[in-house]
């Protein structure tokens, strides 16, 4: 396994990348895009929610927008936005298509690539599966600033992976109980591996202002003292019916119900995310997507 990582690293870094035949969107982005994980400790607080709304507040701050769901076992981002997409990343690796064939229109101008088991296959393939796949991935950074990657919830090693090589990681929890406890393993996890890495927190489902604001100081308190992880606060949703009705109707709520409080407050949790990355030294840590790869052949490697 790591002669066999040490060779996609090397092929990783002497890729020379190369455009497919179909044209891309002429406005090229000379810089690479933002890759944010949004993650979770377990299941059912609303993470795939989160991520398709951010994704299209972003967009309506005049970012370009990719998201990928990266939930190998239950994706749902085509579900939640009610779109059958054609293709899926495993047929960029397998089946001859590049990434523009595979991107699938989302609602808000955003674009989304459907579920598979997709990256995680990359230790299993030859040098010529993996120099198409890196060829193909890497336009995503011409046509996107951000690319959010929604990953399954938990402390498997596939989620993991994810969050260890992203740029920065979003976290979604719930002021339930057994969701803060599984959020906290998650930072815990992260401050062990690599504790530069910035973890932003969303808390989601609140029942009013003062819980939300309650779990997010007691939490930040609890990070900081034992595990010395710069956790920054980004804010949290409410309950909100209207979020419930969108989820049935297979709509995002910020295009269901755009004045709705969910709506407002998934605008201003993306202003906040801009905000501090426009004050990151002006580049906010945007390293890319092959470098995002790169990153994950090498954990996969460790």
């Amino acid at each position: 396994m790591m002669d066999q990582a040490n060779k996609l690293r090397e092929i990783i870094g002497n890729l020379k990348i190369k455009e497919p035949a179909e044209k891309v969107d002429d406005k090229v982005n000379l810089k690479s895009a933002k890759v944010i994980t949004v993650t979770s400790g377990k299941g059912g607080v609303g993470k795939t929610n989160i991520t398709i709304n951010l994704a299209i507040a972003l967009s309506e701050m005049g970012k370009r927008v990719t998201v990928m769901d990266a939930d190998l076992g239950l994706g749902n981002i085509d579900v939640l936005l009610g779109v059958v997409p054609k293709y899926t990343l495993v047929d960029v690796i397998y089946n001859n298509k590049n990434i523009v064939e595979v991107l699938s229109e989302g609602p808000g101008n955003i674009k989304f690539v459907a579920g598979g088991s997709g990256i995680e296959d990359l230790a299993k393939l030859d040098n010529y599966q993996i120099q198409k796949f890196l060829a193909n991935i890497a336009l995503l950074d011409k046509i996107s600033d951000i690319i959010l990657i929604d990953t399954g919830a938990g402390l498997s090693d596939s989620v993991m992976n994810f969050v260890m090589a992203a740029d920065e990681v979003i976290l979604v929890t719930t002021p339930e109980p057994a969701s803060i406890t599984d959020a906290y393993a998650i930072i815990k996890a992260v401050s062990k591996r690599y504790s530069s890495k910035t973890v932003k927190l969303i808390i989601n489902m609140a029942e009013n202002v003062t819980e939300a604001k309650n779990v997010t100081n007691k939490f930040s308190m609890v990070t900081q003292k034992f595990l010395e992880i710069d956790l920054q606060p980004l804010g949290f949703i409410l309950q909100d019916n209207m979020v419930i009705k969108a989820v049935k109707a297979q709509q995002p709520f910020t295009i269901s119900f755009p004045k709705s409080m969910a709506a407002k407050q998934i605008k201003e949790i993306s202003k906040k995310l801009l905000d501090i990355n426009n004050n990151a030294n002006n580049s906010g840590g945007r390293t890319g997507i092959k470098s995002f790869v790169n990153r994950f052949v090498s954990i996969l490697s460790g």
